[in-house]
């Protein structure tokens, strides 16, 4: 197993000015030899303590990739990451074999080997992440920008964000706790428990007694681009310039709020699809969701972008600031805790280009189930290992609900496609395009899609640690299996 060993400020150093840099790279053309991705092995070092990390760099060193407009996403993967590995192109609608996942279809990479892809690249704020075992908990992920030509015209500065959970234990420790090794109602170190296991918080509902699960896990640091609020990434702005931030939450089990403070944005995708234009300040953002948005800095100083956990106190964040504006120490838990991630933003967005008009031919109904005590976690009451497959044909409008019968929200994602949500608690909406949309407890959400890519397709929730226990089928047509 080989170290790639960097100092904090070297590292952060590169990561800070590769991601806030995008939009200055050079055109790249369809003609141009692949580009290198290298999974690998990395040192972070994490409120003053160091771990050892996956990472995935681009070829200039710093992480993820950004794609040109019109430049086909022609990549060759080499993993030095001293174990097999696997990465998801997460938001790419690539064909089935190509998507990055060895449960339909896809070829692990053994330590050493490299792999090539091609396809056509689809354009938005996107990103890359292990699907292989609890790698992406180790920080196996990385952003995936691809940009329009209307991002080269646009007067703005590029600034990317990605979001994560860091742990300094073992992941599969972790997932060992969290299973039947504690027993029933037996709390992990430094949290508080239900007797299913989490922190409760009231849902709202008709019911005075009923309760619901959040934050699995008590994680040791919230990063944004591998930084904690003791140290945070300071980005340099123009007085009045814009800025298009492009947030991507790659945490492996924690939802959080988005926090402009003072800031008006507007957001203009999410999941890298185009909304109607909507102004915000704060909003909900679940596990693999993304969201574009624009910000005018009108005046001169520095802003905090924050993510704040649901249901904790606990934050991270980034700095806008413009030149010379002094910078202020920020709180690594604000004042009061965050409620729980709903459904607030996704009932007021609209999709910019929505689904053409047509009938449904196929309509499908699944639930979500499980428990935290046992913690095993299903779709309709099957693990992965005895799912169901979906099963509909080439060329159908397919449209699903999604009905929560657990005590904690789903972060659910389709791969291979981008959905439209037409429904939320059975209130018709024609809402935003994208491709994960959280399901709240005790709560339905339905999304449609054209069946227009063929394949064996995951379809899970994006919480990885529910994933891993058993939230997860596929999608299946033109007998692909």
């Amino acid at each position: 197993m080989r170290n790639i060993l960097l100092s904090r400020r070297g590292l952060l150093g590169a990561s800070a000015a590769g991601l806030a840099a995008f939009s200055r790279r050079p055109r790249a053309f369809a003609a141009s030899p692949p580009l290198r991705l290298t999974a690998g092995l990395r040192t972070l070092e994490v409120n003053g303590k160091s771990a050892s990390v996956f990472g995935i760099t681009g070829p200039d060193g710093t992480p993820g990739l950004v794609i040109a407009p019109g430049q086909r996403f022609a990549v060759t993967l080499a993993n030095r990451a001293g174990e097999d590995t696997i990465v998801h192109w997460h938001g790419q609608t690539p064909p089935y074999l190509q998507d990055g996942v060895a449960e339909t279809g896809g070829t692990l990479i053994a330590n050493g080997a490299d792999q090539g892809y091609d396809f056509v690249a689809r354009p938005g704020t996107h990103w890359m992440h292990s699907h292989h075992g609890l790698q992406e908990q180790m920080l196996m992920a990385a952003p995936l920008i691809v940009r329009a030509a209307e991002d080269v015209r646009a007067d703005t500065q590029e600034v990317t964000v990605l979001l994560e959970d860091f742990a300094f234990r073992d992941p599969v420790e972790i997932l060992a706790e969290l299973g039947g090794h504690r027993g029933h109602g037996a709390a992990m170190p430094g949290m508080t428990m239900t007797e299913s296991g989490a922190a409760p918080m009231t849902m709202g509902t008709s019911d005075p007694g009923a309760t619901m699960d959040l934050n699995d896990i008590e994680y040791d640091a919230y990063l944004a681009n591998d930084r904690t609020l003791a140290d945070p990434l300071v980005v340099r702005t123009e007085r009045g310039g814009r800025v298009r931030l492009r947030l991507i939450n790659g945490a492996a089990t924690t939802a959080f709020w988005i926090d402009f403070g003072a800031l008006d944005g507007t957001l203009i995708a999410v999941d890298g699809d185009a909304v109607r234009p909507l102004m915000v300040r704060r909003f909900p953002l679940a596990q693999g969701q993304r969201a574009d948005v624009l910000l005018d800095l009108r005046e001169a100083g520095a802003f905090p972008v924050l993510a704040q956990r649901e249901g904790d106190r606990q934050r991270t964040g980034i700095i806008l600031a413009t030149p010379q504006a002094p910078i202020a120490k920020l709180a690594a838990e604000a004042d009061s805790a965050a409620a729980a991630a709903d459904l607030s933003l996704e009932a007021r967005l609209s999709a910019l280009q929505p689904l053409p008009p047509r009938r449904l031919d196929a309509v499908r109904r699944i639930a979500l189930t499980g428990t935290m005590a046992p913690y095993v976690w299903s779709i309709d009451g099957r693990a992965w290992r005895e799912h169901q497959p979906l099963v509909v044909s080439h060329g159908q409008r397919v449209e699903l609900t999604m009905v929560n019968r657990s005590r904690m929200a789903h972060p659910m994602h389709l791969h291979g496609h981008h959905f439209q949500v037409t429904e939320l608690g059975g209130k018709r909406i024609a809402g935003a395009l994208r491709d994960t949309v959280l399901v709240p407890v005790n709560g339905s959400v339905t999304i449609a899609f054209d069946a227009d890519n063929p394949g064996r397709w995951l379809f899970h929730c994006h919480n990885l640690f529910h994933m891993t226990t058993g939230m997860m089928t596929e999608l299946v047509y033109d007998n692909a299996a």
